[in-house]
């Protein structure tokens, strides 16, 4: 009994240092190339997808084809430096980090689901939705990052609102919806995680 009470506090003080420390699993290289697929997908959407309101499926393809693509990159980089570190400290960090961020990717899924198979007529929320959400995630992570991060939160959600005010008519899921929130907004990420973190570590 007491064998076990002494691991689970090991257990406990393990993840205590985790939430304390900050995590450095996510890096620039990784944020930003996700952030110029973001840009090179708003480029391609109007050859890909001429008329968003008719081609919602295409339209859903692409972008959760981005979505998937920029999470198994981030994937693989987590995955690859914790084999490489093999700290359990180092596997605890990641776990938290990606406990605080998965929620908002599964509701942001679950939404996504539910517009296009009941509700095709507000798809054009769909954007700013998704900005909003993943705002609160960047939110839920910020404190395992940099205190900076919490401003490309903010960024997320004050694009989201952009995208909902003006997102109607004409705007109907044009491409400048995911580009301002996505591809700049993980730019501005990527340059906030460079400038905290890995330039000093370079230097």
């Amino acid at each position: 009994m007491e064998l076990r009470e002494a691991l689970q506090q090991i257990s406990d003080i393990r993840q205590q240092m985790a939430r304390s420390e900050v995590f450095r699993g996510y890096r620039s290289l990784t944020v930003g190339s996700s952030g110029v697929l973001g840009l090179l997908a708003a480029a391609v959407q109007p050859r890909w997808v001429a008329d968003p309101s008719v081609e919602l499926g295409r339209y859903l393809l692409l972008w959760c084809g981005v979505a998937f693509a920029s999470v198994l990159i981030a994937g693989v980089e987590l995955l690859f430096r914790v084999r490489k570190a093999g700290s359990g400290l180092t596997r605890d960090m990641t776990r938290l980090a990606v406990e605080q961020f998965v929620p908002c990717v599964l509701v942001g899924g679950l939404l996504t689901i539910c517009v296009y198979r009941s509700a095709p007529d507000v798809a054009w929320m769909l954007p700013g939705l998704w900005s909003l959400l993943f705002g609160l995630g960047v939110f839920a992570s910020s404190r395992l990052l940099p205190g900076l991060v919490a401003w490309v939160g903010l960024y997320y959600v004050v694009s989201g609102c952009v995208c909902l005010y003006w997102g109607q008519g004409e705007n109907f899921l044009a491409p400048w919806k995911m580009a301002l929130c996505f591809g700049v907004g993980q730019l501005l990420c990527a340059v906030i995680l460079y400038w905290t973190l890995e330039r000093k570590h370079a230097s």
